[in-house]
C-alpha cells in the first residue's frame, strides 16, 4: 500500500506542472520497448528515470521513458524532503552490534568503528524493495571504494541462500548471513532498513522502507561526515 500511495503522490506531483502518462498511455524507451504500466511505474517511483511525451505540446497517449544523468537526480532528490527516520534507532546513539563475522569469517563490530564511516544495511533476499536498491547501492559502493569506508549488509538469511543469491546478483557490500538475531537485538523490523555511522560509531542517519531519495541520503550523509574532516571524494557519474 505504501509503495502504490508513494507513486500516486508521485504522478500528482508530475501532472501540476507537465503531460504525464495513465494506464491506458503507451511507455517507450529509446530502442521502441513497450514497458507495462506497472514497469514504468516503479521506475518513475525510484527516480532514476522521467516520462516525456512523444509529441511535445500535443495531446498524446504515447510517451518515451528517459533515464536521468547524474546532474538531475541530483536537483531532483535535493528538492525532495528526506526519508524518514527509522523507529529503531535514534541519532547520536551506537548500535549493539558485535563479533559478528561476514560470510568470509572477516570478524565484525560496529560498536568500534576505529574511525571508519560505516553504512549498515538490513535486508533480506524475498523484500522487493531491498533488491531494487541493490544496483544504486552498488553505485554508491564504487564511488567510495577508496575513501575507506565500510558498507555492511545484515541479510536474515542463512548462509547457503545469501551465497546463492551473491553468485547471480551483484551486491558489493560486505555480507553478514543469518541476522535475524541481529536484527532482532536491534529492533528492527522493518526493511530495507539503512543506518549510517559516524567515526566514532554513533548513528549519523537511519531510515526505514522504500523511498527513491534513499540512497541520495546516504551519500549526503557519507559526504557531511567527510567534510568534517576535511575530506572529500570526487563523484564518479
Amino acid at each position: 500500500m505504501k509503495f502504490f500511495l508513494f507513486v500516486f503522490a508521485l504522478l500528482k506531483a508530475l501532472t501540476s506542472f507537465a503531460q504525464v502518462p495513465n494506464n491506458t498511455s503507451i511507455v517507450k524507451d529509446s530502442s521502441g520497448k513497450v514497458y507495462p504500466t506497472t514497469a514504468w511505474r516503479q521506475l518513475l517511483m525510484y527516480g532514476g528515470y522521467d516520462v516525456r511525451p512523444a509529441n511535445i505540446g500535443k495531446a498524446d497517449t504515447e510517451f518515451y521513458l528517459v533515464r536521468l544523468n547524474y546532474e538531475e537526480k541530483q536537483a531532483r532528490f535535493g528538492k525532495m524532503p528526506a526519508p524518514k527516520e527509522s523507529p529503531f534507532f535514534k541519532s547520536g546513539n551506537k548500535m549493539k552490534i558485535g563479533g559478528v563475522r561476514d560470510t568470509k569469517g572477516n570478524k565484525i563490530d560496529l560498536k568500534e568503528s576505529k574511525g571508519q564511516i560505516t553504512v549498515v544495511n538490513f535486508w533480506f533476499i524475498n523484500c522487493p524493495p531491498c533488491r531494487m536498491e541493490i544496483p544504486e547501492l552498488n553505485l554508491l559502493v564504487k564511488k567510495y571504494a577508496s575513501d575507506s569506508i565500510r558498507f555492511i549488509a545484515i541479510a536474515l538469511d542463512q548462509k547457503k541462500e545469501l551465497e546463492a543469491f551473491l553468485k547471480t546478483t551483484s551486491f558489493n557490500y560486505q555480507h553478514v548471513d543469518n541476522g535475524r538475531s541481529i536484527s532482532q537485538g536491534e529492533g528492527v523490523t522493518a526493511y530495507p532498513t539503512h543506518v549510517v555511522l559516524d567515526r566514532d560509531g554513533k548513528v549519523y542517519f537511519h531510515t526505514s522502507g522504500l523511498s527513491s531519495n534513499t540512497v541520495y541520503w546516504l551519500e549526503k550523509s557519507i559526504r557531511e561526515l567527510q567534510n568534517k574532516k576535511g575530506t572529500q571524494t570526487t563523484a564518479v557519474q
